[in-house]
């Protein structure tokens, strides 16, 4: 049987598209770590930021836990790669559980230790499920913590952004209105929260042009080391997993391997179609894994600088 000449196109186009093949290698990227509970999960972090250290990362971030539960290991964290690193470290502050003193404190520590870069966020109530709310003598909000790091030392500052909408905001414009406070009280660009679709950051990037925000919005990308837990923390966020997730993950549980390739490839394709869209900056949730963030970067087009400046030569 004869194939239609709409299907003959369609496979002319698919062919004539190399894959990735000409992506610019144009992209700034930066790398979010949690902090090490145990010698051999700092073991395998140092690994992670020695791989992907070589692809000239813009900033690395490390994590605060809930309730500031992190605070001692994600300093030692943030304050060894400054020190041993040439990569720009960011520290996540949160205003959860302590007072603006206490926070100013930290802050200060992490500038004398030679931190410049800070990622300022409410942060979560320790107790899952609870609601936020401002201690006595705390800052109120992520606004108010910019506000009062602005203060104190010239930070560069990167707030969140939730493209579907922050679950605690009574509806999206309110959760615009939002993110605007934090960018007008000094915050140098946003970081979104992980989402799974390209429409779907689109539709957030139009929304907060139109509220008036020009800053830089980085999306955040999740590519799924446990489809399971992505769906736990998927809920807790108000993040949409589409069905389509689930049919192509089902059954890779006991395949690893199989499970880590599927993974980069839907990551790599949603940062293809969001750099076909027009934007050069990522920011990847590596949960502390190097594997996949370095796979999706490689098919972006960026190599290790030290290669880079080899073939240039």
């Amino acid at each position: 049987m004869k194939a239609s000449l709409g299907a003959m196109e369609e496979a002319r186009r698919a062919l004539d598209a190399p894959l990735f093949a000409d992506v610019a290698g144009d992209a700034a990227v930066s790398f979010e770590f949690f902090p090490p509970k145990t010698e051999k999960m700092e073991a395998t972090l140092w690994e992670s930021v020695e791989t992907l250290s070589v692809l000239n990362p813009r900033f690395v971030s490390v994590t605060y836990g809930a309730g500031g539960t992190t605070r001692e290991r994600t300093h030692a964290t943030v304050a060894r790669i400054a020190r041993e690193t040439t990569i720009p470290a960011a520290a996540h502050l949160t205003c959860v559980e302590a007072t603006r003193e206490e926070i100013d404190a930290v802050a200060n520590e992490y500038w004398n230790a030679g931190v410049r870069h800070i990622v300022a966020l409410r942060g979560d109530p320790p107790t899952a499920g609870a609601k936020f709310q401002s201690p006595a003598g705390g800052y109120a909000n992520a606004a108010d913590l910019v506000a009062g790091l602005r203060k104190l030392h010239p930070f560069e500052i990167s707030v969140a952004a939730y493209p579907e909408c922050h679950p605690d905001s009574a509806d999206a414009t309110a959760d615009l209105d939002n993110l605007k406070r934090k960018l007008d009280a000094g915050a140098t660009r946003a970081i979104t929260q992980f989402f799974f679709e390209p429409e779907t950051f689109f539709r957030f990037r139009d929304a907060a042009a139109a509220a008036g925000i020009s800053a830089e919005i980085v999306p955040g990308i999740m590519p799924v080391m446990s489809f399971a837990a992505v769906q736990k923390m998927s809920a807790m966020c108000g993040t949409q997993v589409p069905a389509w997730m689930g049919r192509l993950f089902e059954g890779l549980d006991d395949h690893p391997p199989a499970r880590q390739l599927v993974a980069a490839t839907i990551a790599a394709e949603l940062c293809r179609k969001l750099y076909a869209g027009g934007e050069r900056a990522f920011h990847f949730y590596t949960l502390n894994r190097a594997e996949l963030s370095y796979a999706i970067c490689h098919l972006l087009g960026l190599r290790p600088q030290t290669m880079a400046r080899a073939e240039a030569a």
